[in-house]
């Protein structure tokens, strides 16, 4: 085996969460290695805004997690390429009368959130790090194993082209298929929803007004997310869970055709829709480690928890991930801890733990409540939707707990 190269933080995963935790712990004394299976190189970010420009994949950033960009100094980047601010959210229900409205006027704020491309968010953070003396890099190469050893305190990584790290702290920042999770045996709790994802980019024929639009189907949440446009050409980044058995069919039908079918799940609210870029689904499965930290190793984001894409949680709950993890790393290392000792890391666990859970059921609880075709309970849904939309001091409630600032 080949001499190990000694770190005190190794972060595997450089997608969203693990660059943004690189960045958060760089210029702190701290010496970081952070792996990476893909190229490391930044993303390349067409300026055109066409159909087969945009990123399929976005995130509908919190005024929270902005703050965090922010500080990290990627929201500059990410601004100054493109992004679309929402004001407004429209939310309704297929089966009946019931909606409600959410304004940003509501809070005083002035959005609710951006909705980013991905590749940006990622080109951003890449940005912040690359010429970060602090940080080691390591692309293109996969995980082969991994391993803490109590005597010495320390985790080892091996990688597929033979080198090997050791550090005070591993962190796994690499996604819902977590190869750390897994073979440092962490314990997760999971089931399928039954549902897939279709994500797309549509141009639609009327202005999305900075409005996110969310239509509750029986079948699964149609949700029609902003994107910056160009003149007379409106775009909106598409995210469909639907069934198993009913996303065969929308995937197998040709671009127009599937363009109808939006357009008559969205009631038409946007006028027609012009066209789709290339579509793709993929299953959504509800994932949620029992612990998120055992000595020298901790899980953070999607390798922590996977929750339904419904209300555009999942990244704002890892980036706060990442926040707290890098405080209780900083604020243990100002005293003298190492960051893989557990009483840093349980303290992180203890602040996670809780709200990703809340989040969680929440999301559970909406899924469920919208799929009961029941004309009782379809009545109670509808106006209740309808009580809270009149209930100012509930809906300012609910507006600041999604923005992250509740």
């Amino acid at each position: 085996m080949a001499e190990a190269q000694r770190f005190d933080i190794v972060v595997v995963g450089a997608g969203i969460a693990g660059s943004a935790l690189a960045a958060a712990l760089s210029g702190k004394g701290l010496a970081i290695a952070l792996v990476e299976a893909q190229s490391l190189q930044r993303p390349e970010l067409p300026p055109e805004r066409n159909l087969q420009h945009f990123d399929p994949r976005v995130s509908a950033i919190t005024p929270r997690s902005k703050s965090l960009l922010e500080g990290l100094g990627a929201w500059e980047a990410i601004a100054s390429y493109r992004q679309c601010a929402y004001r407004h959210m429209t939310v309704w229900d297929a089966e009946g009368t019931g909606g409600i409205e959410f304004d940003c006027a509501d809070v005083n704020a002035p959005a609710l959130g951006h909705i980013v491309e991905n590749r940006a968010i990622v080109s951003a953070l890449l940005g912040c790090i690359g010429g970060s003396a602090d940080i080691t890099t390591f692309a293109e190469t996969r995980l082969q194993d991994c391993s803490h050893d109590e005597t010495a305190a320390v985790t080892r990584v091996q990688l597929e082209d033979g080198v090997v790290l050791e550090a005070d702290l591993l962190v796994a920042a690499d996604g819902a298929m977590s190869r750390v999770r897994d073979m440092l045996q962490f314990t997760t709790r999971e089931w399928d929803y039954g549902h897939r994802a279709i994500v797309t980019t549509a141009q639609v024929e009327h202005s999305h007004q900075e409005t996110c639009w969310q239509r509750f189907l029986t079948s699964g949440p149609l949700a029609f997310l902003p994107l910056p446009g160009e003149g007379d050409h409106h775009y909106c980044s598409i995210v469909w869970s639907v069934q198993d058995d009913l996303s065969e069919h929308l995937m197998e039908l040709d671009d127009d055709a599937f363009s109808g079918e939006l357009e008559s799940a969205i009631e038409g609210r946007l006028g027609s829709v012009l066209g789709c870029s290339r579509r793709f689904a993929f299953p959504l499965r509800q994932r949620h480690a029992v612990d998120y930290v055992q000595a020298g190793v901790a899980l953070v984001a999607d390798a922590a928890h996977t929750i339904h894409p419904l209300a555009g949680q999942g990244i704002n709950l890892g980036l706060q991930d990442v926040a707290v993890l890098a405080e209780e790393i900083l604020a243990g290392h100002a005293r003298g801890l190492s960051p893989g000792q557990l009483a840093v890391l349980r303290r992180y666990q203890r602040r996670r733990k809780g709200e990703n859970l809340l989040m969680m059921a929440a999301m559970d609880g909406f899924k469920a409540l919208f799929e009961q075709q029941g004309l009782p309970l379809r009545w109670l849904r509808n106006a209740g939707m309808r009580s809270v939309g009149q209930m100012g001091p509930l809906k300012q409630q609910l507006i600041r707990r999604a923005m992250g600032v509740g």
